[in-house]
Formats: structure tokens, C-alpha cells, sequence
């Protein structure tokens, strides 16, 4: 049994208000052309006070009686099935797109494990139009990259660069600043311990730095 959806009520209620619908109007809209026959007025008011959350056919119901996109209605996606959902695309067209059959990409969501080779975790990443740090956590690969960045920072940067780039699917070009500073900052936590000043908690400093590696990478890298 899949968890909830990340829904967002206060986006839900915003999104019906600005089209200037009433609670009935929505429930009738995904009734009358989305087949949702059990929806009341009463559905959509729990909703929007985040008393119940909709169950993934009903949140794409809902997008589409207040004409918006899947996305629009939920928060964070975490999973392979809440990116689908919040693109709004069917677990078929993900299965084509990527070349893997049907069966196998829904053992994939109902487990939450990506079991895809490098050429098909680029392709799920084109068809969900994900971005790196998304496309990473959905195919298992932070592990290894924590690995790599603490080799990185730990060592030489630039020796690393290559593999860190290909797992991330970034041109290297866009790493070298990201993990120069990385590197810069791990070595100053290091030489920090060497001083009679520093000690106990500088070498704990740089400890908490190596386990927080991969939220430090795309904090970084994303904030330019």
C-alpha cells in the first residue's frame, strides 16, 4: 500500500477560489468527466482543511476540474510514483519511454526501488523532466555519491570530478567551483583540529561535514 500523497490543501483551496469555484462545483467536475461518481462537495472541503488526502486518480481529477497540473495540488514529491503523478503522466508512457516493461517499472513504484541500468535512468529523468538532485534520490544513487564527494573533498577534487559528473549527469564544467569550495571548506574544518583551539570540536565539525556531504553538494551547487 502506497503512503499518502504529499498534498497541499492550502494550494487546493487557493487553486479552486482563483477560478471561482464552490466546493460543489469542483465535485460535480470530477464526477461528470472524470467518473469519480463518489465525490461530494464534503471530499473536496476535507481536502482543503487536510482532514483526508485525495488518493492519486482523485488528485488528477482534481487537477483537472480546476484546470491545473497534478504538481500545482502536492508538495515535495520523494518518490518514483509521486514524481509520475505530479507530471501527470501515466505509468505506461513512463514504461515506453524508458524501455522497460510495464510490469517491471510498477515493481518499481510499488517498491520504491529503481532497478534501471544508466541509459534507462537518463531516459526516466527526460520523461519526468527531473532534476539531478531528484532524478539521484529516485535511482539510489546518494550512496555513492557520498562516497565520492568524501574521497573529493578529502583528497584531491579534481581527481573525482569525472565519476561525480557522470553520476549526476552534469557536464563538468558546472562541478569545479561547487567542489573547489567544498574542498576548501572540509580542509579548513581539518586544519582547525590541529590547533590547540579547535581539538574536540573541530574534529567533530568536520565529522558532522563528512555525514551532511550530499545536502552540502546541492545546497552548493544549486544555490550558484
Amino acid at each position: 500500500m502506497h503512503p499518502p500523497l504529499p498534498f497541499s490543501a492550502r494550494a487546493a483551496r487557493i487553486l479552486r477560489e482563483k477560478v471561482g469555484m464552490a466546493p460543489g462545483h469542483v465535485a460535480y467536475g470530477m464526477r461528470a468527466s472524470y467518473g469519480m461518481s463518489h465525490i461530494t462537495p464534503d471530499h473536496i472541503t476535507a481536502w482543503e482543511r487536510g482532514l483526508a488526502v485525495p488518493g492519486a486518480h482523485e488528485l488528477t481529477a482534481l487537477a483537472g476540474a480546476l484546470w491545473c497540473a497534478p504538481r500545482d495540488l502536492m508538495g515535495a514529491p520523494r518518490t518514483l510514483r509521486e514524481h509520475r503523478i505530479a507530471r501527470g503522466i501515466a505509468p505506461e508512457d513512463v514504461a515506453r519511454a524508458t524501455g522497460i516493461p510495464l510490469h517491471d517499472y510498477l515493481a518499481m513504484e510499488e517498491h520504491s526501488r529503481w532497478t534501471g541500468g544508466r541509459r534507462e535512468s537518463a531516459l526516466l529523468g527526460a520523461a519526468l523532466e527531473l532534476p539531478p538532485r531528484a532524478l539521484l534520490s529516485i535511482t539510489g544513487g546518494e550512496e555513492e555519491l557520498a562516497r565520492l564527494l568524501t574521497e573529493a573533498v578529502s583528497t584531491r577534487w579534481q581527481a573525482h570530478i569525472r565519476e561525480i559528473a557522470n553520476l549526476v549527469s552534469l557536464d563538468k564544467k558546472e562541478l569545479k567551483s561547487t567542489l573547489r569550495a567544498m574542498h576548501d571548506e572540509y580542509q579548513t574544518l581539518m586544519a582547525a583540529t590541529l590547533s590547540r583551539a579547535g581539538g574536540v570540536d573541530a574534529a567533530e565539525n568536520g565529522k558532522r561535514y563528512l555525514d551532511e556531504i550530499v545536502h552540502h553538494f546541492w545546497t552548493r551547487f544549486e544555490g550558484g
